[in-house]
């Protein structure tokens, strides 16, 4: 437990003291996004290019931290090992592709292409994949190829759910801390240090970069950010998903390995589900930037950053809390429902919100010009 306080520590202190050196290059070279689109919501130029602290302090806490348990057998350590060279090894991929979008521009194709060139590699070098519903809907086990199909899915979702949620000062990077504190913390009551190594060095480089990212951020993190994020996420929840019942407590046992997954990343696959809807109904590539996203609603409503991030923040602890009090349920389904229901009460709440906000302007326009 202390070893991993350490790890926290380590990559909260190296973004804490590297990224203002790291603002003052980016405006200095000019690697600033510049609001000329009707669609961004920040009035200033602000350096885009936060990812590079944030992938820095994470691999090298995760890197220098990362330690094998005593005692444990030949297969165990060379499996770790491999996971732990092949996750390397695809986050350079993703963090590059979106080093490259944060200064020049990348076609949604190409990154597309990159998200499942990475996900094939997880998959089928590093078997890095969802083998069952462990009891959702009645399934347990999925054939080889429905669990590589499901497991190369999941990875394109989750990434570039965190890449759509990066709307809002300070969103995307205070969803994955929440997220990967709450992976870390079951990875600890599992006993599963390694992987408990990798969540609270990505949850202790996001700490570090909320400061200069929370409203009025000094920073964004850019795609090198939001990619790599959502890769590490998607690993940890893999993994907690097919971690062995057998090695789990009486308690933990009776939680739904995929719907706390699920809980923990609530809001980034309900807001991404909800967007690739409506641009899927309007013949748009689900790839094409709008307004559409909750984050945006609920600035629409005139709610500030930092409130609509703190809504956001507290929908994602409630969706978690939600998930662990389904310990009294006996059907995975019923928690999965639970969970979904939790979120969809949230959404018609937001959209209710700002469907009132928008009726009330729309009247106070109409009176002015009467």
């Amino acid at each position: 437990m202390a070893a991993l306080i350490l790890v926290f520590l380590t990559s909260f202190i190296v973004v804490l003291y590297s990224t203002p050196a790291l603002i003052k290059v980016a405006v200095l070279k000019r690697l600033i996004d510049t609001p000329s689109e009707e669609r961004k919501i920040h009035k200033r130029s602000v350096p885009t290019i936060g990812g590079i602290i944030i992938y820095a302090g994470t691999l090298f806490a995760y890197a220098l931290w990362y330690n094998i348990q005593d005692g444990a057998y030949y297969d165990v350590i060379s499996t770790s090992i491999n996971e732990f060279k092949l996750i390397i090894a695809t986050s350079l991929i993703l963090f590059f592709v979106g080093v490259k979008d944060d200064i020049i521009g990348t076609a949604p194709v190409k990154k597309l292409f990159a998200h499942i060139i990475v996900a094939l590699i997880l998959v089928l070098m590093g078997n890095i994949r969802i083998t069952g519903l462990h009891g959702i809907f009645g399934v347990s086990d999925l054939p080889y190829w429905g669990s590589v199909f499901i497991s190369i899915f999941t990875y394109v979702v989750v990434v570039n759910a965190f890449n759509l949620i990066d709307g809002v000062d300070g969103l995307a990077a205070g969803i994955g801390f929440l997220s990967s504190c709450a992976f870390g913390t079951w990875f600890i009551f599992a006993n599963e240090f390694g992987y408990a190594t990798l969540s609270f060095a990505l949850a202790g480089a996001l700490g570090g970069f909320l400061i200069f990212n929370f409203s009025p951020a000094k920073i964004f993190m850019g795609d090198s950010g939001s990619l790599v994020i959502g890769m590490f996420i998607c690993v940890l929840a893999i993994k907690m998903i097919e971690f062995p019942i057998s090695e789990l407590d009486s308690f933990w046992v009776h939680i739904s390995k995929p719907v706390f997954a699920i809980s923990a990343l609530a809001y980034p696959l309900l807001d991404t589900l909800r967007v690739f809807i409506i641009r899927a109904v309007k013949g748009q590539s689900p790839f094409n930037a709008d307004r559409n996203h909750l984050h945006h609603k609920l600035i629409d409503c005139d709610y500030s950053h930092i409130k609509t991030v703190i809504i956001i923040y507290s929908f994602s602890v409630i969706t978690v809390g939600t998930s662990l009090l389904t310990y009294y349920f006996y059907t995975p389904t019923l928690s999965l429902l639970t969970v979904v229901g939790t979120g969809a009460v949230f959404l018609l709440i937001v959209i209710n919100i700002n469907k009132k906000k928008l009726k009330k302007k729309t009247l106070t326009s109409e009176t002015l010009q009467s």
